[in-house]
């Protein structure tokens, strides 16, 4: 079954994240269509070439004054806040001044809600851009896609569009974050066009550990499909498999989180 999730732009939510916690998300692309730099099987927001649209991104300065009136709107109600996430209808760092609108939701967060982090969810492509890397470099929780690092299967799961996108290249640049970044991976199951994309065995898994081990990330965030995808032969790792898999990133010293 396709996925038709669309989110809200420039702000939607709160809404309860499994890893997270109570999130208010920014999504700096349309909210009538998809923009992204990959364009994974299993994205809950359908495939690229589902969600096209003409529709502009919002601006920095739209972003900012809805983010001040929502976090107003949330104080004056005495709701709660964990965490401002950099989410939405694909890849956030594409905006062009993705970097100025993270020094404008810093501010915000400072003054609104200065215990709550500030987290943004990356496919990593854009991490040679200098200013992608700073802008990540400021939020509370950086988080990084790193499903696996074999290019091959990285171009049947993740498609990333286009031919730029080298995981060397990207593994090299989360290296230098020196700690300051959080490592995120999909484990799953089942097939796409009749190719098998399961990611559980040791094929994968070991040298995605020996590549932990190189990065040295704060934290691992381990996860599996939770709502419908756009292929529709896929299936969830099993909580067993991702236990295992946690405690093997746990015998190497790392920080684990596991979302089943």
């Amino acid at each position: 079954m396709a996925s038709t999730i669309l989110f809200p732009s420039p702000i939607f939510g709160p809404v309860h994240s499994r890893r997270l916690g109570t999130s208010l998300g920014i999504n700096l692309l349309p909210a009538e269509g998809k923009i992204c730099s990959f364009d994974c099987i299993y994205c809950e927001c359908g495939f690229n070439s589902d969600g096209r649209t003409k529709d502009a991104m919002p601006t920095r300065e739209e972003v900012a004054q809805k983010l001040r009136a929502q976090l107003d709107k949330m104080v004056r109600k005495n709701l709660p806040l964990d965490v401002i996430t950099f989410a939405g209808n694909g890849e956030p760092t594409l905006h062009p001044e993705f970097l100025g609108v993270m020094e404008d939701t810093i501010r915000l967060r400072d003054e609104f809600f200065p215990e709550a982090k500030v987290s943004v969810l990356t496919n990593g492509a854009q991490l040679t851009n200098e200013k992608v890397f700073r802008a990540l470099q400021m939020c509370d929780n950086n988080i990084v896609k790193l499903d696996t690092v074999d290019m091959d299967y990285i171009r049947l799961l993740d498609r990333p569009v286009g031919t730029r996108y080298d995981v060397r290249q990207a593994v090299e640049k989360m290296r230098e974050f020196n700690g300051h970044c959080i490592v995120q991976t999909m484990f799953l199951q089942g097939s796409h066009e009749g190719r098998d994309v399961s990611n559980v065995s040791d094929k994968y898994i070991k040298p995605w550990l020996e590549t932990l081990l190189y990065i040295q990330p704060e934290e691992v965030m381990i996860y599996t499909i939770e709502r419908n995808t756009p292929s529709p032969h896929l299936e969830k790792a099993t909580p067993e498999q991702l236990d295992s898999i946690a405690e093997q990133v746990r015998a190497l010293g790392l920080k684990c989180q596991v979302s089943y």
